[in-house]
């Protein structure tokens, strides 16, 4: 038996060597290795579609180096696998594996087989060499685990806007808080520049040819545009038919509700801001927001101080039949004043779909207008021709003062639209006024031929509740 076992161990030693030396004897590369595994990820998953391929090192007659050249490739199964077959016993290769989302992997590959040195030895030992000698035109790679590829990408900042102007189905919506022409200024300042909103030269605003309502937060208020700072406004809707949502006194001309800035942001924010002209007015403020879990606090208070100038001219012709009569009016207004707006506010998230919610507001102002007024008439009246000349001085000092209180309760239901609110508003304002005018009257040559005296005294309270 040892004797059989010598035979078949020297005859499968010829064929090895045989087929290591092909070149020395001329004969054909013997192209029978074979060589497999499996690919997988971190979690011992198969990983298919992967890119499987295997490199040769050749030389370059021409550049007289050593290259990489691809001698075979494949795609994994859907369950990791790979195999590739006919390869050359001798020679280096490399193994290249790559697939998205995962690093890189590549390993060499070479098919050896060396025998003992000694002879052939009895019993056991002749089959090893055998075996070793059959296992070495295959390679089992075993399971190729490949690492996920994390990369940290550059941040991306995503910035956009609010749309100028939104239609809804009952009003529309005016987004002016990043309107720089208004910076400074009060809420008439922003009506001016609110399409379908009229505003004469002294303020006064209408809508539809009427004066409409106005709203702070979808709230009837006490308070005047006059006494609303610019800066504390983020949109104005105008409701030109308000529904029953609204008291049903809004009137023909509807409702201009201001909405106001409120900071839900989380942590701890705020700005300042200021800002100044070349007349002497200036105005400055800012706010600040506290949000943390259930509780939102906000705060802010705003100043302004101004220093207005106006001129104007009017010149006015009437005809009749006996008389012709022609007044020149020139006007100079200048405003001195100044006005202070505070608001404080507390949200309390019960949950993520129910909010109580107040707020409360102070406004205090003092203003200080005076004008001059120069009025020439020329009258021919019966062929008998007359000039006048008059001039009227007022100067005026009004204060005011107002305080508000809102609170609210909201609560959305799942369906989108649908929600419940209960509020209660409270207002009141007080104001007071005191106006002198003094008119001079003066002939022709400019002498003056009489004075009169006038002034007027006025001030007045209001406070309404709504549940």
């Amino acid at each position: 038996m040892k004797k059989y076992l010598l035979i078949a161990f020297v005859i499968m030693g010829s064929l090895v060597a045989s087929a290591q030396m092909p070149g020395a004897a001329g004969g054909p590369q013997a192209n029978i290795g074979h060589i497999y595994g499996k690919l997988t990820d971190s979690a011992g998953k198969g990983l298919g579609g992967a890119s499987v391929i295997l490199l040769r090192s050749k030389f370059d007659t021409v550049s007289k180096k050593t290259k990489e050249v691809l001698l075979k490739g494949m795609t994994t199964k859907a369950n990791g696998e790979f195999s590739l077959e006919e390869l050359p016993m001798f020679g280096k290769l490399k193994l290249k594996i790559t697939a998205t989302g995962y690093e890189p992997y590549q390993q060499d590959i070479s098919f050896q087989f060396k025998m003992d040195g000694g002879g052939a030895k009895p019993n056991g030992d002749a089959s090893q060499q055998m075996s070793k000698a059959l296992n070495a035109f295959d390679k089992d790679l075993g399971n190729i685990k490949l690492q996920n590829d994390v990369k940290q990408l550059q941040g991306v900042v995503v910035t956009s806007s609010k749309p100028l102007m939104t239609l809804d189905i009952d009003k529309k919506t005016f987004n002016v808080d990043k309107n720089i022409v208004t910076a400074g200024g009060t809420a008439v300042d922003v009506m001016r520049n609110v399409p379908s909103v009229q505003v004469d030269i002294d303020g006064n605003v209408k809508l539809r040819n009427a004066a409409p309502q106005l709203y702070i937060d979808g709230r009837p208020t006490t308070l005047s545009l006059d006494q609303i700072p610019a800066d504390a406004i983020e949109s104005v809707e105008v409701i030109t038919n308000p529904s029953a949502k609204y008291d049903a006194s809004g009137g023909n001309a509807g409702i201009l509700n201001i909405v106001l800035k409120k900071n839900k942001k989380a942590g701890y924010n705020g700005n300042l801001m200021a800002g100044g002209d070349r007349r002497g007015g200036y105005n400055g403020g800012g706010n600040f927001n506290i949000r943390q879990n259930k509780i939102n606090f906000s705060a802010a208070v705003m100043m302004n101080r101004m220093r207005n100038q106006t001129t104007g001219t009017t010149n006015r012709y009437n005809y009749t039949d006996s008389s012709d009569i022609n007044i020149l009016q020139n006007n100079l207004n200048k405003t001195k004043g100044a006005f202070i707006f505070g608001k404080l506010g507390l949200d309390y998230f019960i949950t993520n779909r129910t909010t109580l919610s107040a707020s409360g507001i102070k406004v205090h102002g003092q203003f200080k207008p005076g004008e001059t007024i120069d009025i020439n008439t020329a009258s021919i009246i019966n062929s008998i021709s007359t000039t006048d000349y008059s001039q009227r001085i007022s100067n005026s000092s009004r204060e005011f003062n107002a305080n508000g209180l809102q609170l609210g309760m909201k609560h959305n239901f799942a369906k989108e639209g649908e929600e419940w609110t209960a509020d209660l508003n409270f207002f009141s304002g007080k104001n007071k006024s005191e106006a002198n005018y003094t008119t001079n009257y003066y002939d022709p040559i400019g002498s003056k031929e009489g004075t009169q005296l006038q002034k007027v005294i006025s001030d007045g309270n209001n406070k309404f509740l709504t549940i």
